[in-house]
């Protein structure tokens, strides 16, 4: 991702809908670990948004960060408490077994081979671990917003899905996310895209914020009773190692 768009995101993330319903979303299949230890990697940490968030919900666990940016890993560790390490997901500089936890929110997507990623979450996590995925869904809805943010793949469920199980995981939950509002970002991506487009990474208005989170709210409940949705700009997965 370029330099610019990691310093509008450690502006933002704490303020837009989008990164609020990500990072809760991210907090569903966690469930069972409330009010228990365990060691957690934030694999593509960025700025330290999901980090703050993990934090604040359960103070029982230790939480690492890791990113390939040294700016993000800076500004990460300027907000948050977290050991912050800079590497690749790609090639995780941790041994065998070290986590309970990893989360990768909108990081597969940007390295060139996801498949190589998840072999790697697989080594790291422990047995009865759990690893929470959210990806750019769809190669079709390719954009500036893509290009901006250096993203390499987007994915279908179905093949992420193949992919988690190759590498040996148990998916426990698949489903797209960000329905509601998908066409909406389909216009704005598709059909109307800004004329000096960067990414969409920003606050937006107070009704288009409020309109955004309501809509992500709906999605949330329905996730949490274990649902599922048909189509979405993301792909939102949970898996657990035997």
């Amino acid at each position: 991702m370029q330099i610019d768009e990691y310093r509008k995101l450690a502006e933002t993330e704490d303020g837009m809908w989008y990164f609020h319903a990500l990072n809760q979303r991210m907090l569903l299949p966690l469930h069972p670990w409330r009010g228990k230890p365990a060691r957690v990697l934030d694999a593509g940490c960025g700025t330290g948004g999901l980090i703050r968030t993990l934090s604040n919900q359960e103070p029982q666990w230790t939480i690492t960060g890791l990113d390939f940016s040294p700016i993000a890993c800076s500004l990460a560790r300027e907000s948050t408490s977290a050991e912050t390490v800079e590497g690749s997901i790609t090639d995780l500089p941790f041994p065998g077994a070290s986590f309970d936890i990893i989360t990768c929110a909108d990081v597969l997507s940007q390295v060139p081979d996801g498949a190589m990623a998840l072999q790697e979450f697989e080594r790291v996590l422990r047995p009865g671990g759990v690893v929470v995925i959210n990806v750019a869904a769809y190669g079709w809805m390719w954009s500036y917003h893509d290009q901006t943010c250096e993203t390499h793949h987007r994915y279908r469920r179905s093949e992420l899905l193949r992919m988690v199980r190759a590498c040996g995981l148990r998916p426990l939950q698949a489903s797209y996310a960000n329905m509601f509002i998908f066409p909406l970002i389909i216009a704005r991506r598709k059909l109307f895209p800004p004329r000096d487009a960067t990414s969409d990474v920003q606050t937006y208005s107070p009704a288009v914020e409020s309109f955004c989170g309501a809509m992500a709210g709906l999605e949330h409940a329905w996730l949490r009773r274990g649902g599922s949705f048909p189509t979405g700009c993301s792909v939102f997965l949970a898996a657990s190692k035997s």
